[in-house]
């Protein structure tokens, strides 16, 4: 198995299972062109968000990293009329790139983005009543993924899907020295280890991870089922 086998897998499932998308196509084309940092989401995984919302039954949606506004969409999408989607974003940028494919997509009415650090973000939605959310995604700097799941749970109800990405990192949290967090990316592989830490220990959620392979590589999601607060 290789990278290009993987890659080769995910368009070969793209072109059989998902329909060809002019409106995502031209967001990913806007984030490329605009320099942003290619670590969207993939159509295959897009789709996986879509079908967790519409499974779930989910009114409400807390997305922690709005990038260019690809996963975003993909999120809205699966959102029942009268729905509705918060999204977190810290570079500005990022932000108003996001805001015109949200629009492009027709989806202004039902998407909300907060710029800002999402740590900062978090206290006045909560201190807002925004919550609770019945599917938060978190998908933001990893170092930071703890924190985010505390905030999570407190914006959580019994029955809300935490869904948390790019938690595997290639095999790299199993790296003895992964727990330091001056090893590898600035303490990324640390922060994905004390987010599984902080899973295990907290008796509110049933939580597994499933690792994956494809054009980003071997990564994997994390998904946590609150079960009682």
């Amino acid at each position: 198995m290789d990278q290009d086998l993987w890659s080769a897998v995910d368009g070969y499932i793209a072109e059989q299972l998902l329909a060809p998308d002019p409106v995502l196509d031209a967001v990913l084309a806007a984030s490329e062109a605009a320099g942003l940092p290619p670590i969207a989401i993939t159509p295959n995984q897009g789709k996986l968000l879509e079908l967790f919302v519409r499974i779930h039954h989910a009114q409400s949606v807390l997305e922690l990293g709005t990038l260019g506004g690809y996963s975003t969409i993909w999120l809205a999408r699966g959102l029942p009329p009268g729905g509705r989607l918060v999204t977190l974003e810290r570079e500005p940028r990022y932000a108003e790139l996001a805001r015109e494919s949200i629009s492009s997509a027709g989806l202004d009415d039902v998407v909300q983005l907060r710029v800002g650090p999402a740590l900062q973000t978090l206290p006045k939605l909560h201190a807002e009543g925004a919550g609770p959310f019945d599917m938060i995604f978190i998908d933001a700097d990893k170092q930071n993924y703890p924190g985010y799941l505390e905030w999570s749970l407190k914006l959580s109800c019994a029955g809300t899907l935490i869904v948390g990405d790019n938690v595997v990192r290639s095999g790299a949290i199993l790296d003895p020295r992964a727990d330091d967090p001056n090893f590898g990316d600035d303490g990324v592989a640390a922060g994905v280890r004390r987010f599984y830490e902080l899973l295990a220990d907290e008796p509110r959620v049933s939580a597994t991870a499933i690792q994956t392979v494809g054009a980003k590589g071997h990564d994997g999601f994390a998904l946590g089922l609150v079960t009682a607060l």
